[in-house]
């Protein structure tokens, strides 16, 4: 898989929302999920894009290209999500997350969800090296 991956276009995040939601399903299947009416062949030209782009995989069974995603949507959210971490705010998450809790798209109450959810996947996971805190971040 490549280390960068284009953007998506809206057709393009229409058809990876089914595939993360749905996966494994033919181009067929994707084109009956899709709220819009396309011909199968359209669905399939998106879906070998995507699969240029690094975003789905295929196997064939019994002649019938069956897609699944590269990677779970909560991978692929992240590293966007990381792009515009760099890009606006110097690396700095604690940055990121002042701003949306200033912004109000998150309270207290979605901010202790997250720091469960955070406590759960450590501990899931194996040890590894300590997070990086961000150079100008807020301690938490």
């Amino acid at each position: 898989m490549r280390a960068t991956k284009s953007e998506l276009g809206e057709l393009e995040r229409a058809v990876m929302k089914i595939v993360w939601a749905h996966s494994p399903l033919s181009a067929e299947a994707v084109r009956e999920k899709l709220k819009r009416d396309l011909k199968e062949a359209t669905v399939r030209t998106v879906l070998r894009r995507l699969e240029a782009k690094g975003f789905v995989n295929h196997k064939v069974t019994n002649r019938t290209f069956i897609y699944e995603a590269a990677e779970p949507r909560r991978r692929v959210a992240a590293r966007a999500i990381k792009k515009i971490v760099d890009w606006f705010c110097d690396g700095s998450v604690d940055e990121v997350l002042v701003g949306m809790v200033d912004a109000k798209m998150v309270d207290r109450e979605q901010a202790d969800r997250l720091l469960a959810a955070i406590k759960q996947a450590e501990q899931q996971q194996p040890a590894k090296e300590p997070s990086r805190r961000s150079k100008k971040g807020v301690q938490p």
